[in-house]
This record gives C-alpha cells, structure tokens and sequence, in this order.
C-alpha cells in the first residue's frame, strides 16, 4: 500500500471500505526502488510505482531492466534525485549548541527538497551517536536522544542559529580550504544550491571570495616559493636517493635512517618504522608483507600470531631465527581503525614499489646466499613482479643476483577456517622452509 498517511489507500474506494490486498511476487530492485521513489514530492510518484507493480504482476517481471521504458526512466530519475538530495543533506547540515527541555542539543535547521529523513537519519545515528542532536525539516524532525531515534512533525524555522563557537570552525575551515585559483562559480552553485546557503555560516563569505579570486591568484603567482627547513630538505634529499648499486650502509644507520621515511603516507598513522632483525651477515633472509599490530607497537618483525606460527614452524624446520635475517617489504603498519582495533590492510603497489628503496639495501647490507618471499607482497617487493605464489611455491626463482624460494606467509594459514586444512597448510609451509634449509646446505 502506497500512502502519506493523509491520501487514502489505492486499495480503497472513496474512502469506503477497504479492498482485499493483492499479493504480487516482485524483484529486488522493486523495493529498493520503492525506498527511494516514495520519498519524493512528485504528486505522480504512487501512480508511477502501482503502475510498474501491475506491470511486474501482469508478467513484465524484468520491466525494470528495460533502461529505455517510460516508466523505469522516470522511476529511475525521481531515485536519482532523492540520492543527491540525501547526500546534500549529509554534506549541508550544520549544527548549532542549543538548550531544549533544560538541556543542551545541537540543533540544526535543514531544508531538503524531497522527504528523505528517513533515508538521511543513518548518515547521523553512525557519525553523532556520542551527542544529543536533532534536525528539524519542513517535512519532519528527527532527533538523537539518550541513544534512541525520534521521529517527530514538522517545525518552525528558527529565527537565527545561535552559536558563534561553531559558526567561526565552519567558516575558518572554509575560508582556509578555499582554492582561488579553482574558482567555478556555476559548478559551485549547482553543487551547493544557494537555498541552503542561509543555513551554512561558511555561505557568508562566499560573495568576497568570489570578487576577489582574482586578486588572490595574481598574488599567488607573483610569490616566491617557500624555502622548506633544512631538516625536511635534508630528509627529502636521503629518501630520494637511489639506493647504492655497490657497497652497503651498516644495518644500525639504515634502521636510524628508516625511522625518518616519508615516501609514502604509511608513516602518519603508524607507531613506528619496523626494521628487519637478525644476523648482520645471514645466509638466509625472510621477507614478510608488513608489520601487524603488534609489530608496530614492539618495533620487531614477526612477534604477533603469524609471527609464533612462523618461530614454530622454523624450529621444525631446523632453521635458528637468530642465525637468519627476518624483515618486511613494506616497514609501516597500514591498518583501518575499527573500534577500539586496528584492522590490517593490504599494501597498495605503490607503497610496496616505494618501500623497495629500504628492502634494496637490507639486501645490499646481509647479502644473503638465499631469500625466502613470504607471500606475494613480499615477491612484489623483491622483484617488482607479480608472482603466482600458488603456482610457484616451492620453487627458487632466480632475479637481479637473487636466489628465491617462494612461499605463503604464515598469516595465510591463521585465516584458514578449517582446522584441518590449516594443519595442511601448516605441513606444507614447514616442507618449503626446510627445502629452504637444504638448498642453503647444499649452496
């Protein structure tokens, strides 16, 4: 039954007693398109969706996969507008400290094309759970209170916003991320409707910006450059050296020098730089993917669950780690935050490129007889090639001087979720390392 609650029912006639509902099997995409159509003002939204129900009922079931129908662009197009709507109402909401009932809330004033509050609420509930808030619409009110949502009727449009703490953040930022010289004043406008502009404090200084872009920009390219300080010139001019084709840095100052790395911007929300570790002239390196939590908090390589998984193993294998040489192709910990955890992430090819610099030089400094890749990010590293670790594990490859066997890391056998499969794979894992140790023995 489509209905605003003040229309009567389709299923009615004049108001009178209502008919039997009629049970209609529907595709996905119906409903999902039902969510979003409904929310628009159109006044022939309902007709527009009983009309593409009867049609589905009717045996036109994959109507809605025809792009080019009628009825499906106009579907399609009024779903399109109420996203835009709801993104808008995400990016434009701004919200000012106000005392309601004897309590303070941040309130703001918004006002939305089409009814999509409900569409909209998540966006809030998910960023401003740790706050009382409430946004009134002339559609409707929605509110956060004491952790459960409201819906209420529509409300009034407040006579002034009443906070000039967030007003001067709003405009600050604004004022500070504004590019002169990127100036488009239709596409601004078309991306910022000026009717929300009387609720955006930042709005305000939109007219002197735009009549002086162009004195801004002049200045911009009459300035001369700003001369970075030595201490980041001098850092800039370390990282961007080539690493050395010949000779090697003692271990001790590349592990100093890693410390101050900014290639890539790993390095921001990581503790630290995880340097390998071992014997400064080992027969035998292992190259991981990248420090996990626990790396990146103790500052050594392989020390978390893969890293107990891989000490067991070597002890299987009949390899001394304090005989080897242990490290990573990428030395920062690249995590996403859920909660009170760090989630691990997997290296893009570019870090991974960019943290061959390090990686290069441990090489150059241990030179070992045999390199052990512990995974595809770790051939990534190693050879700047993408290896089926599948296909080749096992093996030794030969590239650039290097002999290397191939394996999967032990982080691989921990996400397994079958116990017998992981003792498989733990078997397996054990017979490359010590196929790793025999191809040592015999160099």
């Amino acid at each position: 039954m489509f209905s605003t609650g003040e229309e009567l029912s389709l299923f009615s006639e004049d108001g009178g007693e209502e008919l039997e509902p009629l049970a209609v099997k529907v595709p996905r995409a119906y409903p999902k398109l039902v969510a979003k159509v409904i929310c628009h003002n159109a006044p022939d939204r309902f007709a527009l969706l009983y009309r593409l129900l009867w049609r589905i009922h009717s045996g036109e079931r994959h109507v809605l996969q025809i792009s080019a129908d009628p009825d499906v662009i106009c579907a399609m197009r009024y779903a399109r507008a109420v996203d835009k709507v709801v993104y808008r109402m995400h990016a434009y909401v701004r919200f000012a400290e106000r005392e309601i009932e004897g309590e303070k809330v941040f309130a703001a004033w918004h006002e939305p094309q089409h009814r999509v509050l409900r569409l909209a609420a998540p966006f809030f509930v998910d960023r401003f759970s740790n706050m009382e808030w409430l946004i009134a619409t002339p559609f409707g009110t929605i509110a956060w209170r004491r952790g459960e949502l409201i819906f209420g009727p529509p409300a009034a449009r407040p006579a002034e916003r009443g906070d000039e703490v967030l007003d001067e953040l709003w405009t600050a930022y604004y004022r500070t991320t504004f590019n002169p010289a990127r100036l488009r004043v239709k596409a601004m406008v078309a991306q910022m409707p000026k009717r929300h502009w009387n609720t955006m404090p930042e709005t305000a200084l939109i007219p002197d910006m735009v009549q002086t872009a162009g004195l801004r920009v002049e200045a911009m390219q009459s300035r001369t450059p700003d001369t970075p300080p030595r201490f980041a010139a001098a850092v800039t001019q370390r990282i961007a050296a080539k690493p050395p084709e010949t000779g090697h840095a003692p271990l001790d100052v590349l592990r100093r020098e890693v410390q101050e790395c900014r290639l890539c911007p790993l390095h921001g929300p990581a503790t630290q730089a995880v340097f390998g570790e071992g014997a400064p002239e080992a027969s035998i390196m292992f190259v991981g993917e990248q420090p996990g939590d626990q790396e990146d908090l103790n500052g050594r390589p392989f020390v978390g669950p893969a890293g107990q998984i891989f000490d067991r193993a070597l002890a299987e294998a009949g390899i001394e780690r304090a005989k080897a040489y242990v490290t990573n192709a990428v030395k920062h910990f690249k995590f996403e935050p859920r909660g009170k955890r760090r989630v691990h992430m997997k290296p893009s090819a570019g870090e991974i490129t960019k943290c061959r610099f390090w990686l290069r030089r441990e090489i150059v400094a241990v030179r070992p007889k045999l390199v052990v890749a512990l995974g595809a990010t770790a051939m990534l590293g190693l050879t700047g090639q993408s290896v089926a670790v599948t296909k080749e594990r096992g093996n030794v490859l030969f590239f650039d001087g290097l002999s290397i066997l191939v394996t999967v890391h032990p982080s691989y056998i921990l996400r397994l979720p079958e116990p017998d499969m992981a003792e498989l794979e733990y078997g397996r894992f054990v017979a490359d390392l010590k196929t790793a140790g025999q191809r040592l023995a015999a160099a």
